[in-house]
């Protein structure tokens, strides 16, 4: 007889890691060998239980998902990572995969999307929702059609870099958004690496030179 597929749920929301034990403990097969809501603990339970999924949301506390999932297959890398969670920005979802993630379901898919998702990385095999095949996709054309501007910021970016440069902090950032801190925070990471830049000086100067914000 198979062994049951083991799987360890990290999300922050009660309500959410309840309904996914729930939903994965009435699978056939599988079974859920640890839940938590903390980046850190997720990555010692992962080290511990050797789960063959797990099942990842963004907002976790201490760590994010992304930095989370970065730990654990640096540790572990045969563990699969489904990344669970409301997000559909490109540059986030391009992050997570560059981290190891190898599926993706937004919380608004139907369930069977979320079945099929962890079927498919139970056979090794990738899972992207819609939102996240058409953002990798866009990607990649964008990167392949020679244009200069291969560092172009998404909207939402140029609209974080344009409030960063006007003093304001991660959290009325978030607020004025609609973000948590930690979205914020992974949105600022990111922009600063694909700039190139090192400080808050050089966003300033570009958010100036490209008629972000005012001199």
């Amino acid at each position: 007889m198979a062994l049951p597929l083991k799987l360890l749920i990290a999300e922050q929301h009660d309500v959410f890691r309840r309904g996914l034990r729930s939903l994965v403990s009435a699978h056939d097969g599988w079974s859920v060998c640890g839940d938590t809501r903390s980046g850190i603990k997720t990555i010692k339970l992962a080290l511990e239980l050797k789960p063959d999924i797990v099942i990842l949301g963004f907002e976790l506390s201490e760590l994010n998902g992304v930095e989370t999932a970065r730990e654990i297959k640096r540790q572990q890398p045969s563990i699969e990572i489904l990344l669970y969670t409301v997000h559909d920005e490109e540059e986030l979802i391009a992050q997570a995969f560059r981290a190891g993630v190898r599926g993706h379901v937004l919380k608004s898919d139907p369930e069977e999307t979320l079945i099929r998702a962890v079927s498919n990385l139970a056979e090794h095999r990738p899972f992207l929702s819609t939102k996240a095949s058409e953002a990798l996709l866009n990607r990649l054309q964008r990167n392949g059609s020679g244009s200069d501007d291969a560092h172009a910021l998404t909207s939402r970016e140029r609209e974080i870099v344009r409030l960063i440069s006007e003093g304001e902090s991660n959290k009325k950032i978030g607020v004025s958004l609609g973000l948590s801190v930690k979205t914020v925070e992974a949105h600022r990471s990111a922009i600063m690496r694909k700039l190139g830049f090192t400080s808050i000086t050089d966003l300033v100067r570009y958010a100036i030179r490209n008629g972000l914000i005012q001199a």
